[in-house]
């Protein structure tokens, strides 16, 4: 059978249009904080045990604080002092550590040693630390553990405090919204005042003293981020709900003698499941600040978890020194939450029908 050359024509007019439609649905996504989030957090956290380069408890005492894999070696000049048991000056070198690294071959002569031998006044190129290897890609740690993998498991540290603490936090909100906006009254005077006297109380003052009444470890952080949380969920909750409460279909399943319980899981909770869903989004970000919040401070995940607080908290004191230990889970933590916020930012825009058309 002949085929037209319309036909011929037709078939990549037809395969450029389905790129074309399929590249305009991308684009109705944040491919970016999405992407980011897959790599950064969700991927790691499940897969940890088979990504991780290296064991993340275990550490190299012959490879303590090695820079990233594309740092070289820090080489400085230093010159010979006087006496041999004189504690050198940060320019100076006394003469039996200059032999010891002209053996080792980290060090070499800028000017003097022509009789091969070390002595008074000689300047010497020093390698002060060593250069990085693709062993370690982003570097070792004060007691010589992997950075790139203590980030790898801490991921998973962040995603399950960040779920179960939602979780909680978030369903003890939610409870105690509904029951204040449906009940009203004395009921929702006191659970509002409740939340009035909660949200007043900075957080991290509140999060310290729970800590410090009960034994710092994995549970205790992800309870006390709960009673962080409920509040903000119940204060939302509350002021959709009495929106809904008073809509034409709450009346008549009032009429037709549904319970109460009925009428706010079976009637009122469905319509809250949008905003539940984008508070429970942006809420992620503010959970692992917290977290990492009060494990920054000894107050949360105790060593040697490898939660990213604590590895920030680790590399403060090493900031010129040994920047990356602090610098890449410090980069985790903010890739993490912008992501989050701007992944709660459009499931906003896409949830609410307020917001869909404009």
């Amino acid at each position: 059978m002949a085929v037209s050359t319309s036909q011929v024509a037709r078939a990549p007019l037809s395969a450029s249009s389905s790129i074309l439609r399929g590249y305009r649905a991308l684009r109705r996504f944040p491919l970016v904080p999405i992407i980011v989030l897959l790599v950064v957090l969700i991927i790691p956290a499940i897969f940890a045990n088979q990504i991780a380069p290296h064991d993340h408890r275990i550490g190299d005492l012959k490879a303590v604080k090695l820079p990233p894999a594309w740092v070289g070696p820090k080489i400085v000049e230093r010159t010979v002092v006087e006496r041999q048991g004189r504690v050198a000056r940060q320019n100076e070198i006394t003469l039996s550590a200059a032999k010891r690294r002209i053996e080792k071959g980290q060090a070499t002569f800028i000017s003097g040693g022509a009789d091969g031998q070390v002595d008074l006044g000689d300047k010497l190129d020093v390698v002060v630390r060593g250069g990085g290897t693709w062993k370690y890609v982003l570097g070792t740690d004060k007691q010589g553990r992997d950075v790139l993998s203590r980030i790898i498991h801490g991921s998973r540290i962040s995603l399950t405090v960040s779920t179960l603490a939602i979780v909680l936090g978030g369903g003890l909100g939610t409870v105690l919204g509904l029951l204040a906006a449906y009940r009203g009254g004395f009921v929702d005077t006191i659970i509002m005042r409740i939340v009035d006297i909660k949200l007043a109380f900075p957080s991290i003052l509140l999060a310290l003293v729970l800590v410090a009444a009960w034994k710092p470890g994995f549970m205790t952080v992800v309870i006390v981020i709960a009673v962080l949380l409920w509040a903000r969920y119940a204060r939302v909750v509350r002021g959709e709900a009495l929106s809904i409460k008073h809509k034409d279909f709450i009346d008549r399943a009032r009429v037709a003698g549904a319970s109460d319980f009925r009428i706010m899981f079976r009637h009122i909770f469905p319509n809250l499941i949008n905003t539940l869903i984008v508070l429970a989004t942006l809420e992620v970000g503010h959970v692992i600040i917290l977290e990492s919040t009060l494990s920054f401070l000894g107050a949360g995940i105790p060593r040697p978890t490898p939660a990213w607080g604590v590895m920030v908290a680790d590399g403060r004191e090493l900031i010129t020194s040994a920047w990356w230990i602090f610098l890449f889970p410090t980069l985790a933590i903010v890739m993490t939450v912008l992501s989050m916020n701007l992944l709660g930012d459009w499931m906003r825009d896409k949830l609410d029908p307020k917001l869909r058309n404009v």
